[in-house]
């Protein structure tokens, strides 16, 4: 029998506890362990409930969240801990990465990602929903990229995680950059260059930068 993972929500609205809870009971190998209105002994309870994985919100009474992490962070991590928020700001995203969240989502898109989400921070990868992901995206590269992901001519040929991984690649990105930057694995940016230099019959990462500059994937 799977082991379950053990999850724990800490949010100040109980409508939304309650809501999630019922998401997350449908999953089999998911166990709701407990929940949180405010951040102030959310340490002891994680801990005492033995949580896998905590969706912990921004905007909590009594200590919020960026509060919770610089706990954890000075007291050891005891648990993955996902963000759920109702803001997108880059500064924000990046700090709560800083101090060791593993995964950010929008309220936005929360109910749509929040189960994948909890299944990749939970074998130890990070996770981000397309909202945040994009945005990181965009800013990373927005000094040196103009990304045409409505081109015909790229998009009838490559999926919308290719076109991104090739620009990345003719950016002169490594791997590890890449796969820090759309939040996936190394060999799954392997995977994703295999593809895309068999689709486009390419012989090396030059010919990938030639097909990236002619279709105005990056500026020449």
């Amino acid at each position: 029998m799977t082991e379950k993972i053990r999850i724990h929500l800490a949010d100040d609205h109980q409508v939304l506890i309650d809501g999630m809870r019922t998401l997350l009971n449908t999953v089999d190998d998911f166990e709701f362990v407990g929940f949180s209105l405010n951040g102030s002994t959310l340490f002891e309870e994680i801990t005492a409930n033995k949580t896998d994985v905590l969706v912990l919100d921004i905007s909590m009474p009594q200590k919020d969240g960026i509060e919770v992490l610089k706990e954890f962070k000075e007291k050891g991590f005891p648990c993955k801990v996902i963000i759920l928020s109702s803001y997108d700001e880059l500064k924000l995203i990046k700090e709560v990465m800083k101090l060791g969240a593993s995964g950010y989502l929008t309220k936005q898109c929360a109910a749509e990602h929040i189960i994948e989400a909890i299944h990749f921070v939970n074998k130890g990868e990070e996770y981000f929903c397309n909202i945040v992901r994009e945005k990181i995206f965009n800013t990373a590269t927005r000094d040196n990229i103009k990304v045409n992901k409505y081109n015909p001519t790229v998009s009838e040929l490559l999926t919308e995680r290719e076109i991104e991984v090739i620009t990345l690649i003719a950016l002169e990105y490594s791997g590890k950059e890449i796969s820090e930057f759309l939040f996936i694995s190394n060999n799954t940016v392997e995977t994703h260059r295999k593809n895309i230099m068999k689709k486009l019959k390419a012989k090396n990462t030059i010919s990938l930068v030639k097909y990236a500059i002619k279709n105005k994937l990056i500026k020449a």
